[in-house]
């Protein structure tokens, strides 16, 4: 049973989320859900008084996520979790680790990628 969360678009989302930081709510995490070859969703997780609330954003693969951490500034932790796990890319992330949050070079796919997202290196780009 999936989680009730209000569908947010990459474009709504930031001004979304600074709505929930002006009215008190804390910013608990944020999380990817693989669900084919070529989507990802992203629940982005919020809690005041005891209560949760969530943004869900369903995005492509390919494309990047703008990134919370302008607003929360914690969530460039998850951010950057999210990229080496699952090789998704976000825009403006406060503190990016390049992929190297968690993994060392030498890995190559992303491990939490159940369609095996293969992370370019300096090389070929």
């Amino acid at each position: 049973m999936p989680i009730p969360a209000k569908q947010v678009t990459k474009e709504t989302l930031v001004a979304e989320v600074a709505q929930y930081k002006s009215a008190g709510w804390r910013f608990v995490t944020a999380t990817c859900v693989d669900l084919n070859e070529n989507e990802f969703d992203i629940l982005y997780h919020f809690d005041k008084d005891l209560t949760m609330e969530h943004l869900r954003l369903t995005v492509p693969k390919t494309e990047p996520v703008p990134s919370l951490s302008g607003v929360y500034l914690a969530a460039f932790l998850v951010e950057n979790e999210i990229q080496d796990q699952f090789g998704l890319c976000f825009d403006g992330l406060a503190l990016n680790f390049a992929n190297h949050l968690y993994l060392d070079d030498e890995v190559a796919t992303t491990p939490f990628c159940k369609f095996g997202v293969v992370r370019k290196t300096a090389a070929a780009e």
